[in-house]
């Protein structure tokens, strides 16, 4: 059985499912900030807007100690509480097989798509406001109608609006 979770700041534009492996040994398939080009990498960033996962005994054995220790951490977002799980060895001791998901499919604010031919979802990641967040995505929607707008000249390269609402919200 396959799950699905992701944040409601995460766009998704092209079917997903397309770019992630039905592969029965990947137990999880997350996001990332920064991509490293490795996809088997624990040094990539990892980002919890988006995720998917296979149910199994690992991986309820991961989010029962996840969910338990991000109760008990005050002023952490689950998302740190992950990353230190992983940086203190559990994706191994648990024998998680785990795939980090490039950026130009599974892209954000923090690393926009290198092709936005390619991209299937865009998370609102390194946003302080919710306020930002929602003025940068509207944003994101307005670029997707000009890219598939079929009167666009297609030879020029297509670039994504900067997300200066979520780059100001930092700044305050």
């Amino acid at each position: 059985m396959l799950n699905q979770l992701q944040d409601t700041d995460v766009l998704w534009l092209r079917d997903p499912f397309a770019v992630l492996t039905l592969n029965e040994t990947v137990d999880l398939q997350i996001s990332v900030d920064q991509f490293n080009g490795k996809q088997w990498s624990q040094k990539n960033p990892i980002n919890t807007g988006f995720y998917m996962v296979r149910s199994n005994n690992k991986t309820i054995a991961l989010f029962d100690e996840w969910y338990g220790q991000r109760n008990n951490s005050t002023g952490k977002k689950e998302q740190d509480v992950l990353t230190e799980l992983m940086k203190k060895g559990a994706f191994n001791r648990l024998r998680l097989r785990v795939r980090f998901l490039d950026t130009n499919y599974f892209s954000g604010f923090c690393r926009d798509s290198r092709d936005a031919n390619v991209v299937s979802t865009i998370h609102a990641n390194c946003c302080k406001s919710i306020r930002a967040k929602v003025i940068d995505l509207v944003t994101v929607i307005y670029d997707w109608k000009r890219l598939k707008d079929p009167s666009r000249n297609k030879t020029i390269e297509y670039r994504w609006s900067n997300h200066s609402a979520c780059k100001n919200s930092w700044i305050s």
